[in-house]
């Protein structure tokens, strides 16, 4: 039956337009969780702040001021042994078992160093005060 026969390589069929929409969605899924996870490598590890690492700067307007502490200070965390300081508030911080420190201001960004974290907190604040936590 010639007249029946129809080519299939050149057709369009709900078929392979579903398959091709799945294969596109996959793609950009897969594209967008490396953007989001970054690229593969071993994860950061940050050196202990010596004993004598102090800062003390302006950044974007807001006097930031680090300095160690002893060891268990309630705001610092047990044992992190640092102190962040915001416009003369202390800025709660944790210090993460690879050694990078997050904040309350952003709990899901680490940071290598107390000064990096006090700078990106500035940021994150966009110029209002830091609230003590009770």
């Amino acid at each position: 039956m010639p007249g029946t026969s129809r080519a299939h390589s050149t057709e369009l069929t709900r078929r392979r337009m579903l398959q091709g929409a799945g294969v596109a969605l996959t793609a950009a899924l897969g594209t967008a969780v490396i953007g989001l996870t970054g690229p593969a490598g071993s994860p950061a590890v940050a050196a202990d702040p010596a004993p004598n690492d102090t800062f003390d700067e302006t950044y974007q307007g807001r006097r930031i001021q680090g300095r160690p502490v002893a060891a268990g200070h309630h705001h610092g965390g047990p044992g992190t042994g640092y102190q962040v300081l915001i416009d003369g508030r202390e800025l709660h911080m944790m210090r993460n078992a690879d050694g990078t420190w997050i904040s309350v201001i952003n709990h899901y960004q680490t940071h290598q160093t107390p000064r990096s974290l006090a700078r990106a907190a500035v940021l994150d604040l966009q110029g209002a005060a830091l609230v003590p936590i009770a």
